[in-house]
């Protein structure tokens, strides 16, 4: 009778495993493939959402340029009408000057402090997040398919892979892994602020 209750309990204990063993890796499928759905997410997200910012960031930065250049094209004539010493090249760069006072003077009321390199500054903390976003999503994807891989190939967790048919995952297999990203969006985006 003793033997009986050994082997049930045996028994029990095997099946109790198997259906774990197995649910681990039904688990582990589909955490893989949540994981291979976030870095097609991430991708996404870079492709719509950097070449936006650097466009902003190029405007912001083409803005501040132009006050700039304005500025220094009003000091340049100044210096040449003063090196000159010709009183009606002096009348023309002090006109020049003038006329462009209430541009500069709308566009620094407007923006005390000009900040182009804060600008900059948070467009490549913006780059750095993304490509953060990305690597750990890939590592993620990377550490699912090796933890699954070593449990469908070790003993006795084998047995339950064969018999149920699990099959190697590939891990990080980027266009051919049926992510819903094309092309474009796996290149990392270029940064021109021309």
């Amino acid at each position: 009778m003793v033997f009986i209750w050994v082997l049930l309990i045996a028994v029990l204990a095997i099946v109790a495993w198997v259906i774990s063993t197995y649910n681990f890796f039904v688990s582990s499928k589909a955490r893989i493939k949540a994981s291979i759905q976030e870095i097609g997410n991430q991708l996404k997200r870079q492709a719509d959402l950097i070449p936006n910012l650097v466009d902003s960031t190029k405007g912001y930065l083409k803005h501040e340029k132009d006050i700039f250049v304005k500025l220094t094209e009003a000091r340049k004539s100044i210096n040449q009408a003063i090196e000159s010493g010709n009183l009606q090249k002096m009348a023309d760069a002090g006109t020049k000057l003038s006329a462009i006072l209430p541009d500069i003077k709308v566009i620094v009321e407007s923006n005390p402090e000009i900040k182009g390199s804060e600008v900059v500054s948070k467009l490549m903390d913006e780059l750095r997040d993304t490509s953060d976003k990305i690597m750990y999503a890939r590592r993620l994807l990377i550490d699912l398919s090796a933890d699954f891989n070593v449990k469908r190939a070790t003993f006795p967790s084998n047995l339950v892979a064969n018999l149920f048919g699990f099959t190697e995952m590939q891990g990080l297999k980027t266009p051919e892994g049926k992510m819903e990203v094309d092309e474009s969006e796996m290149t990392t985006p270029k940064i021109d602020l021309e």
